[in-house]
């Protein structure tokens, strides 16, 4: 840990510039704001309903230790309750009536000590409710919204892949009129969000038949602008002189495509498997308005079963949020040796 602490604090020249102190400060900040959400998240998702409800909130989860008292069908809740005299003593709540707790000594429960709420603070302990991550696996049909979201992440991922780099080989690639105009066209649809689209698409799958359907879900989103864009970016370093080197050795288009072309582009076919991945696997509006039947739901949507008309579980909702963020956070770390590379090579910022 000292050699760490050294590495990491060590100076060429004599003491602390104050850029330092600020570029410290500014580094400490982003490691904060990136990654205390998901901490939080995480270990909300091991709290009781009780403790999600606790205000204020804390950052463990905390529970409130119980003890089996003679007379009494269930545990009883600890409290440590300030006494008249000021001292303190560890009481057991048996019911709690406005303002005031009638508590019980557990060692001997014949007499009942009557305490403001006030007075009282629980005896609590750190515990992880593994139960949030197991009876959803029991009670709901999370495997099948699991399934589902593979299923659509993967193909919609692999049909991206192919027409988004069929696209970007012919707008880098090959001298046609309209080559500009297509590429500016298909740069102006960046700036359309989904929900100005939403209408069109909505009727486009209904006259395809396709409501109800997963390819419903996969379809429309195959084809994307930042995609093709990325592409093209990258495919433009690749010298014409290795396709001219090809179609003199007799190579076919596709052949050109298929052995050399996407090849030479694997870093950024990397970053778009990246982001196509994350956008199919959280995507929430456009599956539900595709998808009525539950047993199509994807995961995003059956997150939504949790949600009752008076009742919100949020520990089965944070617990399985946090199942559904591993297989993206799996699929980036293997993967974020590309992103590097890939970005930097089609000019993205």
């Amino acid at each position: 840990m000292s050699a760490v602490g050294t590495f990491l604090l060590r100076r060429r020249g004599r003491g602390w510039h104050w850029t330092d102190v600020v570029t410290w400060i500014w580094l400490i900040s982003g490691v904060f704001l990136m990654f205390g959400p998901a901490v939080w998240l995480v270990f909300s998702s091991f709290k009781t309903p009780a403790a999600l409800a606790e205000f204020p909130p804390s950052f463990l989860p905390y529970v409130t230790e119980q003890a089996v008292v003679p007379g009494y069908d269930k545990p009883l809740p600890l409290y440590t309750v300030t006494m008249p005299d000021g001292s303190s003593r560890v009481l057991a709540e048996v019911r709690r009536i406005g303002i005031i707790g009638q508590m019980v000594d557990p060692k001997q429960p014949g007499e009942i000590v009557k305490a403001n709420i006030k007075d009282r603070t629980p005896v609590r302990q750190v515990e992880f409710a593994a139960g949030n991550y197991t009876e959803p696996f029991q009670r709901f049909d999370f495997f099948l919204f699991l399934r589902n979201s593979v299923f659509v992440t993967v193909i919609a991922t692999a049909i991206t892949l192919l027409v988004n780099s069929m696209a970007a080989f012919a707008l880098s690639k090959y001298q046609f009129p309209g080559r500009t105009a297509v590429m500016l066209m298909i740069l102006a649809t960046l700036m359309v969000p989904l929900s100005v689209i939403v209408v069109p698409l909505y009727s486009v799958i209904g006259t395809l038949n396709l409501f109800d359907s997963l390819w419903g879900v996969i379809l429309p989103t195959v084809a994307t602008p930042t995609g093709v864009f990325l592409l093209r970016q990258y495919m433009l370093t690749i010298p014409d002189e290795l396709i001219d080197a090809a179609r003199m050795d007799k190579a076919s288009e596709w052949q050109i495509y298929w052995r050399i072309i996407l090849p030479l582009s694997a870093p950024a076919l990397a970053v778009l498997a990246i982001f196509s991945v994350v956008w199919r696997w959280n995507d929430f509006l456009w599956p539900l308005i595709v998808l009525s039947r539950k047993e199509l739901y994807t995961l995003q949507v059956g997150l939504n079963v949790y949600a009752g008309e008076l009742n919100v579980q949020w520990h089965y909702i944070l617990a399985m949020t946090v199942v559904s963020m591993i297989p993206v956070v799996l699929i980036f770390v293997f993967l974020q040796r590309f992103i590097t590379t890939g970005i930097a090579g089609s000019g993205l910022k």
